[in-house]
């Protein structure tokens, strides 16, 4: 888990996409599902191009059989569009939990929730209370 969020989102690097995430792989949030390795490229290509210095911090990690939760802070500058909003170049930081399960060594199912609230708050799209 942490070599994928090393080299996978902290480093832009697709190539262990195959070794790392099953064939089979489904990803799961709050209103959205993806499935396969294409799509969860697609996904992270379209965030590392709205903030090209996209970084995640864990900051806790457990592990149990076949599953891990982490708890991670996702940094970045916005530079690019995300979800049709245009590059503010304002930095966010961002709180975010996730469940990955594990087959045959491989990750094939995760759900991930992030504080949308607060990344919108911060790129000014919402006012915060």
């Amino acid at each position: 888990m942490l070599r994928f969020i090393d080299r996978v989102i902290n480093a832009g690097d697709y190539s262990v996409l195959d070794e790392l995430v099953h064939p089979d792989y489904v990803y799961r949030a709050p209103g959205q599902e993806l499935q396969g390795v294409g799509a969860i490229r697609s996904l992270f290509e379209a965030y590392r191009s709205a903030f090209p210095d996209l970084h995640i911090d864990v900051d806790d990690l457990v592990a149990a059989g076949d599953r891990v939760a982490i708890a991670f802070t996702l940094t970045g500058t916005h530079a690019g569009a995300l979800m049709g909003i245009e590059a503010t170049g304002q930095r966010v930081s961002v709180d975010g939990t996730l469940f990955s399960r594990f087959e045959d060594g491989r990750i094939v199912e995760e759900w991930e929730v992030i504080d949308q609230f607060s990344l919108f708050s911060q790129l000014g799209v919402v006012a915060a209370a």
